[in-house]
């Protein structure tokens, strides 16, 4: 395996250094006492064609760290090292340009994971049959509903053969017949040896498809492992929580890391 440099990285570098100089940040880290992190010394590994499942409350971290791993979001401190050419499906308005048809998105997608276009027509007609639109593929995407451009970021983020797939909650915006149809495709792709990080609130999604999975509570890993016992963590912490607060300080927390 080999570090991939992808066209999406390279502006998300290219942007995020030009914003530097405009603001005029410097190289040292200066944070108040009362700041929140969004992500706090979390650290793991994903060996090649593993299944991981990201669970755990709103405002755990969870969007934040695929964005990351997207190369969307840059981090404060720390780092991300990935080996394989990245595919994501994130909150809906993500990786699509508005003005742009579907049928070009498709194609721009192509192009930032670095694919020649001869790859991307071997795969359209797939792309468009699974997204259920293909009489809308000639229509701007800012005229979409978020269904339709769920269906279309789905079928766009798994047939263009990432390496490496990362899938946010996006798909609780589908209906059930394509919320089906995409855990089925996931599955696909699992097969086929791929490496997918998922997130959701879909317990028994998560219990299908995963073998391992992350549980974050503000911002930090607090259990790690086999999915049946961090679901269940999850589970029995959330039981513990008391509407509006957090976890108890006396809850066992586990794993370790650094940003």
């Amino acid at each position: 395996m080999f570090q991939y440099g992808s066209l999406r990285e390279s502006i998300a570098v290219a942007a995020s250094s030009a914003l530097q100089r405009l603001r005029g940040e410097r190289s040292g880290l200066e944070v108040s006492a009362d700041h929140i992190w969004a992500l706090d010394d979390v650290s793991f590994s994903v060996n090649r064609g593993e299944v991981i499942g990201i669970i755990g409350r709103n405002g755990a971290g969870k969007s934040t760290l695929l964005k990351i791993l997207s190369r969307i979001t840059k981090p404060t401190s720390g780092y991300a090292q990935i080996y394989g050419r990245v595919g994501s499906l994130l909150e809906v308005g993500t990786g699509f340009h508005p003005e742009l048809t579907g049928r070009d998105n498709i194609f721009l997608n192509g192009a930032m994971l670095g694919m020649r276009r001869q790859e991307i027509n071997q795969r359209f007609d797939a792309i468009a049959d699974f997204s259920g639109i293909a009489k809308f593929l000639d229509t701007p995407v800012k005229r979409y509903s978020s269904g339709m451009y769920v269906r279309l970021a789905f079928a766009v983020a798994a047939h263009l053969e990432p390496e490496i797939l990362l899938v946010d909650e996006v798909l609780a915006v589908g209906d059930a017949e394509f919320q089906k149809k995409c855990l089925g495709k996931m599955k696909s792709v699992v097969g086929q040896g791929r490496t997918v990080l998922f997130v959701s609130h879909n317990m028994a999604a998560v219990k299908s498809l995963c073998d391992r999975a992350l549980l974050l509570d503000a911002g930090s890993v607090v259990a790690e492992g086999h999915v049946d016992e961090v679901v269940e963590r999850y589970l029995g912490l959330a039981r513990e929580i008391k509407p509006g607060g957090s976890i108890p300080e006396d809850a066992v927390r586990s794993g370790t890391g650094e940003a």
